[in-house]
């Protein structure tokens, strides 16, 4: 792990797109519901702890974060995101579902309306001296930021609107906390 990306994440100015912690409890119903966690995947005890983690790393690696976190409306990245940064620091964005369902097999026009709204997103900078971070799901390969592991990250720098975004690097867990001490 490149010591200088951590350095850069110090003084902000980006995008952590993090997927939510290992969801293996349940499974998504057709009668999805958001209020219901019954409905849907949940976080496992493992995720719970990769959660939590993720958290306490990038405290302990300084990075500085902008609140609220942007979740998507699942159980699973609401609860990711509340063990890693505290209840009141979470606001829910039902964009986030459109990742998801990127998933399922849409029409490419429908597809690429989504990837335009990510783009546009992504392209917001956070505040100054601050990165902000969004909890979300993984992509299917060769689409948006491409697929993402449990608790993964994806580095991105927004160029302002309406010039892009580049994505500077993907970092598992365990890349993190293998430079936890730095």
């Amino acid at each position: 792990m490149n010591k200088s990306l951590f350095d850069l994440l110090r003084k902000g100015g980006y995008i952590l797109y993090a997927r939510h912690g290992e969801a293996t409890v349940g499974e998504d119903q057709p009668n999805l519901n958001f209020r219901d966690c019954f409905t849907q995947r949940n976080l496992s005890d493992i995720g719970r702890r990769q959660a939590v983690y993720y958290g306490q790393i990038l405290r302990n690696l300084g990075i500085p974060i902008s609140y609220p976190i942007v979740t998507s409306p699942f159980c699973r990245t609401i609860e990711t995101a509340q063990l890693a940064f505290g209840r009141a620091a979470v606001q829910i964005d039902p964009f986030w579902v459109e990742i998801y369902n990127l998933s399922r097999n849409l029409p490419a026009q429908e597809q690429k309306q989504i990837v335009h709204s990510l783009q546009s997103r992504l392209e917001i900078k956070p505040p100054e001296g601050s990165n902000s971070v969004i909890i979300a799901h993984s992509f299917p390969r060769e689409i948006g930021v491409g697929e993402i592991p449990n608790m993964g990250t994806v580095i991105i720098k927004p160029l302002g609107q309406g010039m892009g975004y580049e994505v500077l690097s993907k970092l598992s867990l365990s890349d993190f906390m293998n430079r936890r001490s730095i």
